[in-house]
């Protein structure tokens, strides 16, 4: 598997454990027994998300400039 498909797999995954996250979160929100720890969970799945995200959305874009660089533009 190249870098690029792991990569895409781990957003996939990220993005599920923000979910699960999120829902956690609020169950405890919905119980009245949230600490910060709680709070602060969705938030590592999140900075994952946005610099995988970033990169990803990135891509499409690095290769074209990289692309007119060999084809003389």
């Amino acid at each position: 598997m190249n870098w690029n498909n792991w990569l895409r797999q781990i957003h996939r995954w990220l993005s599920i454990a923000f979910t699960l996250a999120v829902i956690i979160n609020i169950i405890a929100m919905v119980q009245e027994k949230s600490s910060v720890w709680v709070g602060l969970t969705a938030l590592l799945p999140l900075t994952l998300l946005l610099l995988t995200g970033l990169y990803l959305f990135a891509l499409p874009y690095a290769t074209r400039w990289r692309g007119a660089g060999r084809s003389g533009w």
